[in-house]
């Protein structure tokens, strides 16, 4: 495991590598931040586990998942995606001991499914086996397997566990929105958060990294082109894919009180007046002190709900999906079509309320 210090002279990252079949330590300073250290120690390390995979087949699938994620995915991972990946590999640890590529069969892959998939919701299933297909798709292109044993896996999952997605109704949203500007006031910049939430789906560490370069008062647009890094707190960070780098209209009423903000005298738009951007709790508790006053009860809403809110919200008014997409910053509609399938079902219902009346009027 690599170690970091931050020196007068910059960061400092030391790691673990083989040297003529020795572990030693090497170390390299100089780096202008801590993710530049990172990312070259991912380099040294994952250089390393490549020379034992590459000296034979008998590697078990721990190890190869661990090489194989520090190689292809860690240099452009956020911290907290890279700590998903460490769970996995912890995961695989336990669940497969220390059993190499070659004897893991499809049986043996589908009773770990069964055995995860019975305490863990669909989601999270869904994206254990997504990452696990892909490691073993390159043990088939590093010609370290034969036949991948992932192939025509049925998931299993936990139904008690799979959390429904709460959003605001039409009527409720215009209840919590009013609330929210109510509560407005400069020294407390959670509440323009959530109203910036509100008016655009915009993700919670896209709103934090927000500065006020990002804001096109003339235009009436923000350009979210960065992320804050609210869990590790390492400041800024690359958006979550680069299809998140968008640039989206807004309405002049959020702009007109976003301007509020100004008086705190930071670059950052929503550093308050104690000099600090609100914590992701911080603005989940003024969220719920939201709800509370507007007699809204949603056990599981939260500030990501705001974003699947403003997806209904979109729907109901009959925004096309691919806007919908553009405006979330997906890849494409597949994603978005996937993410809210429960909100379109919803949608499609009205839709064909409309269609059957439209078509009744032929006759």
């Amino acid at each position: 495991m690599a170690s970091y210090r931050k020196l007068k002279t910059g960061w400092k990252a030391t790691v673990s590598k083989r040297v003529n079949g020795k572990l030693k330590q090497i170390s390299k300073n100089g780096f202008a931040t801590k993710n530049e250290a990172r990312l070259w120690a991912v380099t040294v390390e994952a250089e390393d586990s490549l020379t034992t995979i590459k000296a034979g087949k008998d590697i078990s699938f721990k190890d190869y998942f661990e090489s194989w994620y520090q190689t292809y995915k860690a240099p452009k991972l956020a911290l907290i995606t890279i700590d998903r990946y460490r769970n996995i590999t912890k995961l695989i640890g336990r669940e497969f001991t220390d059993m190499t590529l070659s004897d893991i069969t499809r049986k043996d892959y589908q009773r770990f499914i069964n055995r995860y998939g019975a305490s863990h919701a669909k989601d999270t299933v869904y994206k254990v086996n997504s990452i696990l297909r892909a490691c073993v798709k390159s043990a088939l292109l590093d010609e370290l397997l034969t036949k991948d044993f992932t192939e025509g896996i049925e998931l299993v999952y936990n139904v008690d566990n799979n959390v429904s997605v709460e959003y605001l109704e039409a009527d409720e949203l215009k209840a919590l929105t009013k609330a929210t500007v109510d509560k407005l006031d400069p020294r407390y910049t959670s509440y323009y958060m959530i109203l910036t939430a509100i008016y655009t789906g915009m993700r919670i560490g896209e709103v934090m990294a927000l500065t006020w370069k990002d804001i096109d008062f003339k235009n009436h647009t923000i350009s979210i082109n960065k992320s804050w890094d609210y869990v590790h707190r390492t400041g800024f960070k690359p958006t979550k894919t680069d299809s998140s780098n968008r640039t989206i209209g807004v309405s002049e009423n959020l702009l007109d009180h976003l301007k509020e903000l100004k008086v705190n005298e930071s670059d950052m738009i929503f550093r308050n007046e104690s000099g600090t951007i609100p914590s992701s709790s911080g603005v989940n508790k003024s969220l719920r002190k939201l709800l509370d006053e507007c007699g809204l009860v949603k056990q599981n809403f939260h500030f990501h709900s705001l974003r699947h809110t403003h997806v209904a919200y979109l729907l109901a008014n009959n925004i096309d999906l691919y806007v919908i997409s553009k405006r979330l910053g997906h890849a494409d509609m597949t994603i978005t079509a996937r993410k809210y399938a429960y909100l379109l079902d919803s949608h499609s219902k009205s839709v064909e309320e409309q269609i059957n009346k439209a078509v009744s009027l032929l006759s």
